[in-house]
């Protein structure tokens, strides 16, 4: 018995103390609870923060515990509240100012920094169905995300009190209040008052009505900054807007750029000509690619991005041109998983098939893995001619920490096709334009078994790491690999309108390897008043390369009105001559930094240099040579209503390395490296919920030190060439479902300074004066619920080929236009592209352009 009656007190003594123990944890958060939820009503006037908490702790009666250093002496409060509750005050007393805090018991500790927590959860309707796309913000704070279409989101914020906002088109806005302990994941899950149907309404017709005018970029300035907060200008091209508009060529999506016209090379590469300059997509995911001779896929990516201006600063001159950069931005795996297959059809026997397979690894979402593959065919609208591309994109993120995660992936494309005719015009030929030449429109010269095979490989792996709150390290390695196994290319040399000279050139094997190591770190901090965001960063480059190449004499001169035989491979072999031209090993070490300073909340400043060291090494007779450039950037911005409409200006540098010239008496003449200045100036606007974006802006890039010849052929380096203009970009969704895109660009570039004194004054080659886009788009709300239309096109002003001004490629219109039909599951569309069968051509190989044509896409969402 006695035993019997030990044990039982011992367990109702155990009993109660859990019983204590929950009550006393079940107390302490409700007292949290209550303390912040507390109402009070405080007047601060132009009172420091130390005064401030001294007396909301004589209106409370809780104490405040905190280091002397956590306190900023320079921030004063001046505000009133009427029954607010104490959470409220201290969000937008101290959580504005990013000063952290958590409670206590009754005190309450205000920290400086603070480690973070995750934040996940579910957002659904009220019938259980996910709810997409919807915007989550912590109130008075940076830190938010959107869910994915899923309804799942998940970010981290520093530990302490906040409320978290929920806020989309359609639904009202519902906030909770949380408490976000470090290194533990808080489930935070919202039921928003809408049907699945509703819901569909606002992802088809209203949510996906901003992707057109989204800016965000981490790549444009190599750090996190608005576009109404940068100063440099620059297009965005969504993949949503290429999805729209069934797009599958890389030239087709490059004119929703503004002034920007696309041209195709002889090589079988594609670039892009803007601001009165050519490039190539030289960048990928911020680092350096090339496609001169390979082309791109756009099944991998997700975005395009085009840099405006001379940005030698931070892409060096590898990635940009005067004009600008081209960036394109691939698609990364994301914690939800799905798939997404798709078929396109249409003219010139297109058939494309594509899929874009997403899955998380591993059940905490720690590895995410994406596949993106597609396969294309197509023949040409010539009667030889025919295009067939292959493409695999893997991709993988593991997330090894809290603070590390390694970003793997790569990129095989592959292409067997025929190149197009590049055609010269002899000076006595009496052909000013391409309209001058009387020969079918969609007739060949050459047979479709002159061929090329190419290869292009990309690897890229990224680790960042999360040094502190405010300070991060980026570490990546890029390797891009171009492979020719064999490239047919022709060339015509007409002679009259109606006489032409053939001939062929074969190109292959050639590789050219480009292998980059950069390291940025990335970091935000204040100097008294000022509030900095900074990065410091090195890039080391190295590039190999081998090129063999061959030509045949010129068959035959054909009068083209009459019966003539194609050339064939059977032909050119035999005549083909044989070279291998040597190609120099070559390293660049380039060191960077740029800094955003906030004077004001309105106004800022960007600063920026690069210090770019180039070499070039010695191989067989040909001589090596070393250059190093300095190149300067600086933007100013001042938003004149906060992250709304700001002006700006900025002066940005590009350059490009020159060899030693050897001068007709045999000495040499070391170049320095040639410079491009770009000054300019403009507004930008970001209103109403981002429902009207536009730019205007003001330019001028001047050439002062371009390498021109005398009469004797002797150089000099002081020609100028200057290029000026406008840029305007207008992206607007006035009513719900409908989007539109207008880009108007006008440009002069003229050669004011040359080695041939007749050609000074003239306009420099390949920059057409206007070019306009425009795209309209409007998806039905109600009864046709899921239909949708669009129309658009492209007016391209005449241009000329060389800079003395007398062959010129003919300005031209394309009208296109789209019909389709969206659910959450499938969509979908077809495509009218050059309604009214323009006759167009190249600006770069003049070669004909596709008439009129169709595209079908159907793709199914699991």
């Amino acid at each position: 018995m006695k035993n019997y009656s030990t044990n039982l007190c011992f367990s109702q003594v155990l009993k109660l103390a859990v019983i204590m123990l929950i009550s006393l944890n079940f107390n302490t958060v409700f007292a949290q609870d209550s303390i912040l939820e507390k109402e009070i009503s405080i007047t601060f006037n132009n009172q420091n923060l130390e005064s401030a908490l001294s007396k909301i702790e004589k209106v409370t009666g809780y104490s405040f515990s905190y280091e002397p250093d956590a306190v900023k002496k320079n921030i004063n409060i001046n505000k009133s509240y009427t029954n607010a509750t104490l959470r409220e005050v201290l969000n937008k007393t101290l959580v504005k100012y990013q000063i952290y805090y958590k409670v206590l018991g009754t005190s309450i500790l205000i920290q400086r920094s603070a480690e973070k927590g995750q934040v996940s959860g579910k957002i659904t309707t009220n019938d259980g169905k996910p709810a997409s796309f919807v915007s989550l913000l912590l109130e008075d704070t940076k830190f938010g995300i959107s869910a994915d279409e899923n309804g799942y989101y998940s970010f981290s914020a520093p530990e302490g009190e906040y409320t978290l906002l929920t806020s989309s088109i359609g639904f009202e806005k519902r906030k909770k209040n949380i408490s976000i302990v470090a290194n533990k994941n808080t489930q935070v899950h919202f039921v928003l008052n809408e049907t699945s149907k509703a819901l569909q309404e606002v992802i088809v017709n209203g949510n996906r009505k901003r992707v057109y005018a989204d800016k965000q970029a981490d790549y444009v300035a190599r750090m996190p900054l608005k576009n109404i907060e940068n100063p440099q200008v620059y297009n965005v091209v969504t993949n949503e807007l290429l999805n729209e508009q069934i797009v599958v060529d890389v030239n087709d999506a490059f004119r929703n750029t503004v002034g920007a016209v696309p041209v195709t090379f002889s090589s079988g590469g594609i670039g892009i000509t803007f601001r009165g300059f050519g490039t190539g997509i030289n960048a990928r995911n911020g680092m350096e690619t090339v496609s001169g001779r390979s082309s791109v896929d756009l099944a991998n990516v997700e975005r395009i991005e085009v840099l405006k201006g001379p940005s030698g600063t931070l892409f060096g001159s590898s990635a940009s041109s005067y004009g600008g950069v081209v960036n394109l931005v691939t698609k990364k795996p994301q914690e939800t998983k799905k798939t997404e297959v798709s078929y396109t059809t249409g003219s010139f026997g297109l058939n494309r098939l594509t899929a874009d397979i997403n899955t998380p690894l591993t059940e905490d979402n720690k590895v995410l893995f994406r596949l993106n593959a597609a396969v294309t065919k197509q023949k040409s609208f010539l009667n030889y001619g025919f295009n067939d591309s292959y493409l695999i994109a893997p991709s993988l993120v593991y997330k090894a920490t809290d603070k590390l995660t390694f970003t793997v992936d790569a990129e095989l494309y592959k292409a067997n096709n025929t190149r197009p005719e590049f055609r010269r015009y002899d000076a006595n030929s009496g052909i000013t334009n391409p309209n001058d030449v009387q020969f079918d429109y969609e007739t060949a010269l050459f047979n479709e078994d002159l061929d090329a095979e190419t290869t292009a490989s990309k690897a890229f792996v990224q680790a960042e790491y999360q040094l502190s709150e405010n300070w991060k390290s980026t570490t990546l390695f890029s390797f891009v690999g171009e492979d020719v196994d064999r490239s047919y290319q022709y060339y015509t040399t007409w002679k009259s309108p109606t006489e032409v000279s053939r001939r062929v050139g074969l190109y292959g094997p050639i590789y050219n390897n480009y292998t980059n190591i950069q390291e940025n770190i990335n970091g935000k901090f204040n100097t008294g008043n000022l509030k900095h965001n900074i990065l410091i960063g090195a890039n080391y480059r190295t590039t190999t390369a081998q090129f063999s190449y061959g030509f045949t004499g010129f068959f035959d001169t054909i009068d083209v009105t009459t019966d003539f035989d194609v050339i064939r491979k059977s032909d050119v072999d035999p005549v083909l001559s044989e070279n291998t031209y040597l190609v120099s090993n070559q390293q660049t070490f380039s060191a960077y930094v740029s800094d955003v300073i906030d004077f004001t909340e309105k106004f800022s400043a960007m600063f920026s240099l690069r210090l770019d060291n180039y070499n070039r090494e010695i191989i067989g007779d040909r001589e090596g040579y070393k250059q190093t450039s300095l190149s300067p950037k600086l933007g100013l911005i001042y938003q004149v209503v906060e992250n709304q409409l700001s002006v700006f200006g900025n002066y940005m540098n590009g350059f490009n390395n020159n060899s030693p010239v050897t001068q007709p008496d045999g000495s040499q003449l070391v170049l320095d490296p040639e410079y491009a200045n770009q000054y300019e100036g403009g507004i930008k606007v970001e209103a109403f919920d981002k429902k009207l974006s536009t730019t205007l802006s003001y330019y001028n890039i001047a050439i002062d030190n371009a390498t021109r010849y005398d009469a004797n052929n002797f150089a000099t380096q002081d020609g100028k060439q200057v290029s000026k203009g406008i840029d305007f970009e207008f992206i607007a969704n006035p009513v719900a479902g409908l989007n539109v895109v207008f880009g108007y660009a006008y440009n002069d570039n003229r050669i004011v300074r040359a080695q041939d004194a007749s050609i000074e004054g003239n306009k420099a080659s390949g920059s057409p004066e206007n070019v306009i886009n425009y795209w309209v788009s409007y998806k039905f709300q109600k009864k046709l619920h899921g239909l949708g239309v669009g129309v658009g096109g492209n007016f391209v002003d005449q241009l000329y080929r060389s800079s003395d001004n007398v062959f010129y490629v003919p300005e031209y219109t394309l009208l296109n236009s789209t019909i389709f039909y969206e659910q959450s599951t499938w969509r979908f569309g077809i495509k009218f592209n050059n309604i009214t069968n323009q006759k167009y051509w190249d600006s770069s190989a003049v070669a004909a352009q596709n008439p009129r044509n169709f595209t079908a896409n159907l793709t199914l969402k699991f």
